[in-house]
């Protein structure tokens, strides 16, 4: 066995592999750039080497600067986690020709499967069932349409070294294979170094399902069941599942076997994944096969119970697998959550800065329930644009699969992150949304959930008495805290008063304090708007961000913030601004006058933080409703601005090559 590894990546993923090399007793190094000089990696690591500039064509994507960090160090392997150089077959032989083993499979597998293009290829010699698709080189935008017509509407336009959802098109016309042709061949440049993209049929409502595969060098191979990733946003996964609420016995066998059968084939030794698109009908053809480990592994960790990072780590070693087909057993269910750093109300569009709080929930087995978190950064980490925008993977596993989204549903409330936009809100809600739970999906979910983009979600009247119920109980404490601290004998300190309002947004909730005293911990019945007393218990506590106990029996976990003349409450993916008010400071403020926000209709603002990859219009150009007006690059992903009615440009405010702060002014419209 190794006795030192080094970790050639960062974040999370380095985080979960040196967590496991610790368990084995092997040492690691870590590597990092400029912009994680103090990531948490580099503090889990034993040892971590420097290995250039914040932006990864200069650190993370140089063989050589890896191959030197492991003569510096002494490190026998290397784990390339998932992106950057996993899938690299020369960065394998590379390390080959020193003397270095690389946690991974052989260059052959790399190169055969590696490949969109060339795995496509290989699996339809081996008669494995593919979507059909073009597979050679497309020379330009002309020969990209010519084949999207022969193969008939719509269609998927990938980059052939592409993943993560970078490089990826769908085109429903011409005009849109045109567009993005050019798009998916900029961002498989700018992210992979290879420019190359292929085409083929997008199966209409279509599951993505993969199945995970483990292999050594002795003749073994094994499919450790199937992942949902169906829920999915331009083209990246957000929520993954183990196993598919959709796949029956005979179907999950054949994709199975097909799985191992293509890894046979190419004498795969290590973890890979083999993904297929499923349709409606259970008929699946094979897309790709990722010679590395996945991003959503833990689901299937939890529901086997193997830790993939191990097995990789003895396979590389050259030891035999100490598992047979028969003792892979999928127990519970397991469900995985991708926080990312991006604003859902604003179409998802990423977030960067640092972490002035972070606190997950708690990790562990709670009764029937375990809560993990993958995770690569701490409070006060900093989100940076150089690379991918995803803060942690959080898991939960439960015996059913209702039980593990509840479970996933009740550690989202929990976990606070404060200094950037998140998807929290988004997937928060998600896991209330009645098709998600039914287990109905298909990779359009989230485009034909949330057509116009996710917005804020409204309380209903139960959940409005919950925000109420929640804001009534922190007030009184508060109160109650204050007259203490004067020392006062107020009508707070022993008993309450009975009368109470609450402004939730706009509207007005009256509350009757029915019974109970306030104490810490805290149980009052209150009704709310003339309902059925309801019994509110809590032990909170002045300043915690968390707001843990019951209302009405139901177990709550909301988030509080300050805000003007009231608390910002999130719970489920909503959030309120709530304020309990005695009723005649209710009557004064409903005579207040509304603020009206600026009107910012005749500007293009900056969406998120970035840098100005093109500007496509001039002053004085009328520009057409859909026409294109900029293109702004973060994280590694062009966002394009488009005109959303017809217009004339009157002052350009940035030019290419600018770095914009959110919200800045990109040009103004007559």
């Amino acid at each position: 066995m190794f006795k030192k590894i080094l970790i050639a990546n960062r974040g999370e993923i380095a985080c979960r592999v040196i967590k496991t090399a610790h368990k084995m007793g092997i040492a690691t190094v870590a590597v990092y750039s400029d912009a994680d000089r103090d990531a948490v990696h580099v503090e889990m690591a034993d040892e971590a080497v420097h290995i250039g500039p914040s932006p990864a064509a200069q650190s993370y994507l140089l063989p050589e600067k890896i191959i030197a960090a492991c003569k510096e160090t002494g490190a026998q392997a290397v784990h390339p986690g998932y992106g950057f150089l996993s899938e690299r077959a020369s960065f394998c032989e590379a390390l080959e020709k020193e003397g270095i083993v690389f946690i991974g499979p052989k260059p052959k597998a790399i190169k055969a499967m590696g490949d969109k293009i060339e795995s496509k290829k290989f699996a339809s010699e081996a008669k494995v069932s593919t979507v059909p698709g073009w597979l050679g080189v497309i020379e330009d935008a002309d020969h990209a349409e010519k084949i999207a017509g022969e193969i008939g509407y719509p269609v998927m336009i990938k980059a052939s070294a592409g993943g993560g959802g970078k490089g990826m098109r769908i085109a429903w016309s011409k005009a849109e294979v045109r567009d993005g042709f050019e798009r998916a061949r900029s961002e498989a440049k700018s992210s992979f170094g290879d420019d190359r993209v292929f085409i083929e049929k997008f199966v209409v409502d279509p599951r993505h399902i993969e199945i995970q595969v483990l292999a050594d060098a002795h003749g073994t191979a094994l499919y450790l069941g199937e992942r949902e990733c169906s829920i999915q946003r331009r083209n990246q996964k957000v929520v993954e599942e183990a196993p598919s609420p959709f796949l029956d016995a005979k179907t999950r066998k054949a994709m199975g076997e097909q799985a191992v059968a293509l890894a046979k084939a190419v004498d795969y030794q290590s973890a890979g994944t083999v993904e297929f698109i499923v349709d409606k009908d259970k008929n699946f053809y094979f897309l790709e096969m990722n010679t590395r480990l996945q991003v959503e592994h833990p689901v299937t960790e939890l529901v086997t119970g193997i830790d993939l990072v191990e097995q990789m780590i003895r396979v590389a070693a050259g030891e035999k697998l100490g598992i047979k087909q028969s003792d892979v057993k999928l127990n519970g269910w397991a469900v995985e959550s991708r926080l990312y750093a991006e604003d859902p109300f604003r179409n998802f569009l990423p977030s960067i800065g640092r972490l002035t709080r972070y606190r997950p929930p708690e990790e562990g087995t709670f009764g029937d329930i375990v809560i993990r978190n993958d995770t690569g950064v701490a409070e006060g980490s900093e989100i940076s644009m150089f690379y991918d925008p995803m803060v942690a993977k959080l898991c939960t596993w439960a015996p059913n699969r209702l039980a593990a989204i509840d479970a996933m549903s009740q550690a989202l409330d929990s976990f606070v992150v404060d200094g950037i936009e998140h998807n929290i809100p988004f997937l928060s809600a998600l896991m209330q949304h009645p098709r998600w739970r039914e287990g109905r999906l298909s990779t359009g979910f989230i485009a034909e959930e949330y057509p116009d983009g996710f917005a804020p979600v409204a309380p209903d009247g139960d959940e409005r008495a919950v925000f109420a119920a929640v804001a009534t109980a922190i007030e009184l404490l508060r109160r109650d805290r204050l007259d203490r601290l004067s020392g006062r004998l107020a009508p707070h300190s022993g008993h309450l008063k009975r009368d109470w309002v609450v402004k939730i947004d706009a509207g007005y909730l009256p509350v009757e304090i029915v019974d109970g005293m306030v104490s810490i911990p805290m149980e009052v019945d209150l009704s709310i708007d003339g309902g059925k007393p309801l019994t509110v218990a809590s032990d909170w506590r002045p300043g915690d961000v968390i707001w843990q106990g019951t209302v009405g029996g139901d177990s709550i976990a909301a988030q509080i913030r300050p805000a003007l003349n009231g608390l910002r409450i999130a719970w489920k993916g909503m959030s309120v601004i709530a304020r309990a008010m005695l009723p005649r400071t209710a009557e004064l403020e409903r005579l207040m006058p509304e603020k009206l926000p600026p009107d910012t209709s005749k500007m293009l603002l900056c969406p998120m933080p970035g840098l100005v990859v093109s500007i496509a219009v001039a002053e004085g150009q009328e520009v057409k409703a859909g026409e294109t007006l900029a293109v702004v690059e973060a994280m590694k992903m062009e966002n394009v601005l488009r005109a959303e009615r017809d217009l004339t440009i009157a002052k350009l405010n940035a030019k290419p090559g600018d770095s914009l702060a959110v919200d800045a002014v990109i040009m103004e419209f007559a």
